[in-house]
């Protein structure tokens, strides 16, 4: 299949997310307790497979949030989500997406109420969100959208979808391409 001249290919979603945490037993309790999240499938620990634990927990239909444990190897570092830190970084944090403002607020007094530091609602125009970290010190958003842009052909003349005034190149030869 093509698209533009390019080759598509079609993902249903994240099959998994792998973190690392070095105390299953508190993520377990963080993930599954505090957030709501299924416990949905472990392998690992066995000296005949593969050494570690490794637990899966469900964030939608076919996709799951994934730990490893690793004991000794995790520093709680609480790294402010969407803010640059010095060093070499290459994962941000992890936004989970809930249906809309009210399951949004819920959560928030959810995560309020087990002790989690959570921030207000901000608002980013296409979507809105709060922050928090789980007890591995890992930045986690929880998002609805506004105007959900998936699942349908961009509308690039709304500037609450795109909204960077100076587009980098790429995606201002797509929108030339799209528009013929």
């Amino acid at each position: 299949m093509t698209k533009n001249g390019r080759s598509t290919i079609r993902f249903g979603g994240v099959n998994h997310l792998a973190m690392v945490t070095g105390d299953m037993d508190k993520t377990v309790r963080f993930y599954r307790d505090v957030l709501g999240l299924r416990l949905v499938a472990t392998t690992g620990n066995s000296r005949r497979s593969y050494p570690f634990r490794h637990y899966f927990f469900e964030i939608g239909p076919g996709s799951t949030l994934a730990f490893f444990e690793w004991p000794g190897m995790v520093t709680e570092f609480k790294k402010p989500a969407g803010l640059p830190v010095a060093g070499s970084l290459q994962f941000d944090h992890l936004s989970l997406n809930v249906a809309d403002e009210e399951a949004l607020l819920k959560l928030r007094d959810r995560l309020t109420a087990h002790g989690v530091e959570v921030t207000r609602v901000v608002d980013h125009i296409i979507i809105q969100s709060i922050y928090f970290h789980d007890p591995n010190g890992i930045a986690l958003e929880a998002s609805y959208w506004v105007k959900d842009p998936t699942g349908h052909e961009p509308a690039w003349e709304d500037p609450d979808v795109f909204g960077d005034p100076e587009p980098v190149a790429a995606l201002r030869e797509e929108i030339a391409q799209a528009r013929g």
